[in-house]
C-alpha cells in the first residue's frame, strides 16, 4: 500500500512537472528543490508520498467516484464498438484482397493454359 501511495503521488507530481517545468524551471535551486522534494515523498522517516495521497488524492478519489466509474464504463463500451467496427473493416478488406488475388491467379492460370500448345497438353499423363 505503501508504494502504491508513493506511485500514485509520483505519477501525479511527474504529470504535473512536465507541464509547468517550462515555466519553473529557471527558479534558482528548481532541481535541488525537486530532488529533496522527491527524497521526502520517498523517504520512511518523512512519509511524505502517504501524507499527501492521504490528504489529498484519496478524498479526491473518493468525491469523484462514481464520475470516475461512469468514464471508465463509457470507455470500455467505446473500446468495444470500435474494435468491433476495426474487426469489420479489416475482415472486409481481407476478404477483398483475397477474391482480387483469386481473380488475379484465375486470368493467370488460364494464360498460362492458353500458352500450351495442345502438343504439350497431350504429353501431360491423364490421371483419370
Amino acid at each position: 500500500v505503501r508504494w502504491m501511495m508513493y506511485w500514485i503521488v509520483f505519477a501525479l507530481f511527474m504529470a504535473t512537472e512536465t507541464v509547468t517545468d517550462l515555466l519553473i524551471s529557471w527558479f534558482p535551486f528548481y532541481y535541488e528543490v525537486k530532488m529533496a522534494f522527491i527524497i521526502w515523498l520517498l523517504s520512511p522517516y518523512t512519509r511524505g508520498a502517504s501524507l499527501l495521497y492521504r490528504k489529498f488524492v484519496h478524498p479526491t478519489l473518493s468525491r469523484k467516484e462514481k464520475e470516475i466509474d461512469t468514464y471508465i464504463i463509457q470507455a470500455r463500451e467505446r473500446s468495444y464498438e470500435t474494435m468491433v467496427r476495426f474487426g469489420k473493416r479489416g475482415l472486409n478488406m481481407a476478404a477483398t484482397a483475397a477474391v482480387q488475388a483469386a481473380a488475379k491467379s484465375q486470368g493467370a492460370l488460364a494464360g498460362r493454359l492458353r500458352s500450351f500448345s495442345m502438343q504439350d497438353l497431350r504429353s501431360i499423363p491423364d490421371e483419370a
